[in-house]
């Protein structure tokens, strides 16, 4: 299995989550990992299973309608690299970044007005601030940049002590990241500046990828950490709040005690949504900070919620939906086992989830039942929505946005 050492003030072994997902058993995910990673063994192989071929869905609606397609490169990419970035979009503007560390704005007909090369590869973007009209990415050799979207003139620079796989969170004149290396920053919006730093656990082993952080309320951001914990901190001076576990890795390795949490937190009408590598889906009720449920499923991928349901994408590529407030499944498909799922969204009245073919399969949240699909090129890692637009980036570099018709 391949893996790769990333070092930082504490040498740290991470694995690509493409090979984990790629090696998931029915019941020993990680027995395998475990025997893969330490090589103790070679008879032994890890089951591949076969992605699900797709069945025709048999009265399609239309659900989503191109607005425009680009390809944006992938060029002097590193396999070692996350495959996750981001289109930055706000009131019209694009913003989109290649591997291979060109930056490019566009209109929201898709005209290209600028582009810049960064000189390294981007591992972290892109975060956009319409307010400012900034935009954020950050390198695989830890500079941190910012540019202006009107114009892609470079506005600041920063070094940090480790590399950013994920977007920054920018709010309240900050802009705030989270590092591989375990030290979370928050940097001045208008100079790049560093104003704080909040150190946390780095365990010896864990995948490689972070979870973007998020907003727990005007003033305070969640953080998710490599060692399964959420950490809220104040956005102006990165005071800690509060600080709760969400993994929980159990066996006798390292490996097998993994308990990343590389998806997204959600916060949603006073409740907060996360789930972790080592099998753990938590729901948080914020106003009494009490725990509403846990269930058990393990996914490297954000949640997405709607009024009455929780959704998640499993490593194993099942699309689960739970009831947001007592956890009880509702529905559960397999329609996509072993498809290398994206992160669900909620567009519209509709649960979107992408998979390792670049194809977009919308679901109808009351019955678990596939009803459209659209396809781009490339696979596809992470998926956005911004208002009744859908954005996609695959690994091959070919952006799509998509308009909400229904």
């Amino acid at each position: 299995m391949t893996q790769s050492i990333r070092s930082s003030k504490m040498l740290k072994t991470t694995l690509s989550s493409q090979t984990i997902k790629k090696t998931v058993m029915h019941v020993a995910v990680l027995a395998v990992m475990s025997t893969a990673v330490i090589g103790c063994n070679r008879g032994i192989k890890p089951v591949v299973n076969d992605p699900v071929k797709l069945v025709q869905i048999a009265q399609p609606i239309s659900v989503l309608q191109p607005v425009f397609s680009t390809d944006v490169g992938n060029k002097k990419a590193s396999k070692k690299d996350p495959l996750d970035l981001q289109v930055g979009y706000a009131n019209g503007q694009v913003v989109t970044a290649s591997r291979g560390g060109d930056l490019i704005g566009f209109n929201q007909a898709g005209e290209r007005l600028w582009s810049v090369n960064v000189g390294d590869q981007i591992t972290g973007g892109v975060a956009l601030d319409a307010l400012s009209q900034t935009a954020v990415v950050s390198t695989r050799n830890g500079q941190v940049m910012a540019f202006d979207t009107m114009t892609g003139a470079k506005r600041w620079q920063q070094q940090l002590s480790g590399s950013v796989l994920s977007p920054a969170l920018i709010s309240n004149n900050r802009v705030v990241l989270s590092a591989n290396d375990g030290f979370l920053h928050g940097l001045s919006l208008q100079t790049g500046e560093s104003v704080w730093q909040f150190a946390t656990q780095v365990p010896a082993i864990s995948v490689r990828g972070s979870a973007a952080p998020t907003l727990l309320d005007n003033e305070t951001a969640l953080l998710a950490t490599a060692d399964g914990r959420l950490h809220a901190v104040t956005v102006d001076n990165g005071l800690p709040k509060w600080s709760r576990r969400v993994g929980i890795g159990s066996g006798s390795s390292e490996v097998e005690r993994m308990s990343d949490v590389d998806g997204k937190p959600i916060v949603d009408k006073n409740q907060l949504f996360a789930i972790s590598y080592s099998g753990q889906l938590l729901g948080i009720d914020l106003a009494s900070r009490q725990v509403m449920f846990v269930n058990e499923l393990a996914s490297l991928k954000a949640l997405a919620v709607n009024p009455q349901q929780v959704i998640a994408t499993s490593l194993d590529g099942k699309v689960v939906a739970y009831d947001r407030n007592s956890g009880e499944t509702l529905w559960e498909s397999e329609a996509l086992a072993y498809r290398d799922l994206t992160n669900p969204v909620m567009i519209g009245n509709y649960i979107a989830v992408g998979d390792f073919d670049g194809v977009v399969h919308l679901f109808d949240p009351a019955t678990g039942n596939i009803v459209s699909r659209v396809q781009t090129k490339g696979a596809l890692t992470n998926l956005q929505v911004q208002g009744n637009r859908l954005m996609t980036q695959s690994t091959s570099g070919q952006v799509a946005i998509w308009q909400l018709t229904r």
